[in-house]
C-alpha cells in the first residue's frame, strides 16, 4: 500500500500535475492501492482544512490532521509544532499498520477500504484552500471526510476472517462509541 501526502500549494490536484502519483507511466492504468491524504485543521484556529492543503474530488481520497502536529525536528534534536500534509500522511499510514498489526490477513486494497470507509463526514461548509470560497467537503476529496482510526479498526475487523492473536488492542481503545 502506498500512503502519498498531497502537497501544501493550496491548488486544485485533479487539474494540477503533482508527482508522484497513482496514474502508470504509460497511462494504461492506475495503482489501486495508493492512498493520497490532504490535511485537516482545527476549525477554532483556522478552518477544517488547512489553509495550504492540496485538495481533490478525484485525487484526494481522505484527510487527516495535518497542522499544528509536535513532532521531532531537524535542528537541536528537539521537538516542536509544525504543519503539511507530510504530517497528515503518516497519521494515515499509522492506521494502516495498526490494521495490519491485529489484522495480518487483509489485502492492501481492504486496507484502503478500511481507511477509506472510516471517514467522519463533514457536513458543515469548509473553506477551499485556493478560492478561500465555502464549499462542500465532499468537493475537496473522494470521501468527504477526515479519518477516524477506530472507525477504521472497526471495519476491518468486520473485513478480516481471524485477528493476530499475539497482537492485543488495550481494552481502553476497544471501548463502545456511545454514537455508533
Amino acid at each position: 500500500m502506498l500512503v502519498h501526502e498531497a502537497g501544501n500549494d493550496s491548488k486544485n490536484i485533479d487539474t494540477e500535475n503533482n508527482f508522484p502519483n497513482p496514474v502508470y507511466a504509460d497511462n494504461s492504468g492506475r495503482a489501486e492501492n495508493y492512498i493520497s491524504v490532504g490535511a485537516s485543521g482545527d476549525k477554532k484556529s483556522g478552518g477544517l482544512i488547512a489553509s495550504f492543503s492540496n485538495y481533490g474530488k478525484k485525487e484526494v481520497d481522505v484527510f487527516a490532521p495535518g497542522v499544528q502536529i509536535f513532532s521531532t525536528t531537524p535542528f537541536n534534536n528537539s521537538y516542536g509544532k509544525s504543519q503539511g500534509t507530510s504530517f497528515a500522511a503518516p497519521i494515515v499510514t499509522g492506521i494502516a499498520a495498526l490494521i495490519l498489526e491485529y489484522y495480518p490477513s487483509l489485502s492492501p486494497l481492504q486496507v484502503k477500504a478500511a481507511i477509506e470507509n472510516s471517514v467522519a463526514p463533514i457536513k458543515e461548509k469548509v473553506k477551499n484552500p485556493e478560492t478561500g470560497e465555502m464549499v462542500e467537503m465532499e468537493t475537496l476529496s473522494r470521501t468527504g471526510g477526515v479519518v477516524n482510526a477506530y472507525t477504521a479498526v472497526k471495519n476491518a475487523s468486520e473485513m478480516a476472517a481471524t485477528p493476530n492473536p499475539q497482537f492485543k488492542l488495550p481494552k481502553s481503545t476497544i471501548k463502545k462509541n456511545k454514537k455508533g
